[in-house]
């Protein structure tokens, strides 16, 4: 009998173990660029602990306004002075990090006006951040990993159609990721019709 509770004993183990090393843990993303203080991107990335840095944030785009972005003390984009922040990205995705825009956040001034408006966004968004080409890439020649949606204001429409462009762009080179950081209440008042289509590859 005691042979017999080994054995079974032995057997469960065995199979909690496969069980535990067949499980993928969930992969850890961070937002980088609104506190001074937190340190530069390439020493974030080298800790090692995230898999996704979201660049915190263009708070300005959309109904026919100069996008701008805003890292707070990291940089200064009315300079050009975030272009420096290229080699940190490379440095990042050379560890397998991916390194993604983040539209929005808390304070700011965006929303899209239109269909034709946020066709013009995401061809913004592609040529100055993404895989196409400009003159005044805020970030130098580094090609983000794709964009997050961090919407907290505005109005929630055409945040769908936004989403439609840009994932169209991953059909050309790189796949172009897309992910969100919801509220809580379900649905989402701001980007819960976007997360209906289907194309987000991770929400925050």
């Amino acid at each position: 009998m005691a042979i017999k509770s080994a054995i079974l004993l032995a057997f469960a183990t065995s199979v909690i173990l496969v069980l535990l090393t067949g499980i993928d843990a969930g992969d850890i993303a961070i937002y980088c660029g609104q506190n001074s203080d937190e340190g530069t991107l390439a020493e974030t990335c080298a800790t090692g602990n995230y898999d996704f840095v979201n660049l915190a944030f263009l708070p300005t785009f959309g109904n026919g306004q100069t996008p701008m972005i805003n890292l707070a003390g990291h940089c200064d984009p009315y300079s050009n002075g975030c272009t420096n922040l290229s080699s940190d990205i490379k440095s990042c995705q050379a560890q397998g990090i991916k390194v993604i825009l983040s539209l929005g956040g808390g304070a700011g001034s965006y929303y899209l006006a239109s269909f034709d408006d946020a066709r013009q966004v995401a061809t913004y968004l592609w040529n100055n951040f993404l895989g196409g080409q400009s003159a005044s890439r805020p970030f130098g020649d580094a090609i983000l990993d794709g964009i997050d949606f961090d919407i907290e204001g505005g109005t929630n429409q055409h945040w769908d159609d936004l989403a439609k462009y840009l994932s169209r762009y991953s059909q050309r080179s790189k796949k172009v990721y897309l992910t969100a950081a919801p509220q809580c209440p379900f649905p989402d008042a701001w980007v819960g019709g976007a997360l209906k289509t289907g194309l987000f590859d991770y929400v925050w």
